[in-house]
């Protein structure tokens, strides 16, 4: 079986990353969960941070190893010699983003091939922006991520280990409260 690279910023990663991680990694002989360092979005956590609570969080799994990459996925996936790169679909907001993104990278790398899997319904949901916007207004969290994640998300807003006054703000997210 091929070798698979699953690729993205995991800022941080979190149950729904683990989820198409541990199911890729039933599928190819090996994957490479690649942490992007150099994205064009601002980061809670740094590189050396990411891989660490990646390599944490996918320890269990043998044939998983993480590493970091800067520019095109394409390019990178041709340096590990991965013939697939993994993504994971939530919604058709995700697929149409993939398919377009997909037909770029076979325009660049056509003998890499693009495999979605969709995510567990339990995770449908789950994104790293949604689950940071919780921790940082002091919601409960644990359930989308791994305990080490989430000490690592306390420690990011430590002012944060009990929810804010019901009605206030701590930020302009989308789950905030605006009236």
């Amino acid at each position: 079986m091929p070798r698979a690279m699953y690729p993205g910023t995991f800022d941080p990663i979190h149950n729904g990353h683990i989820d198409i991680a541990t199911r890729a990694s039933a599928l190819f002989d090996e994957v490479v969960l690649a942490v992007y360092d150099a994205p064009p979005k601002k980061l809670l956590f740094s590189t050396e941070e990411r891989l660490d609570l990646a390599r944490q969080a996918l320890r269990h799994l043998d044939n998983v190893s993480v590493v970091s990459y800067g520019g095109l996925t394409v390019q990178c996936a041709r340096e590990i010699e991965a013939q697939v790169i993994i993504r994971g679909l939530r919604n058709v907001a995700d697929f149409e983003f993939e398919h377009q993104i997909g037909w770029a990278n076979h325009q660049l790398a056509p003998e890499v091939e693009l495999c979605c899997l969709f995510c567990d319904d339990s995770y449908a949901y789950l994104s790293a922006t949604i689950l940071k916007e919780v921790a940082s207004l002091g919601g409960d969290f644990t359930a989308w991520a791994p305990a080490h994640v989430q000490a690592a998300l306390h420690a990011k807003f430590p002012d944060t280990l009990h929810a804010p006054a019901r009605g206030l703000s701590r930020s302009g997210g989308k789950l905030a409260h605006r009236g």
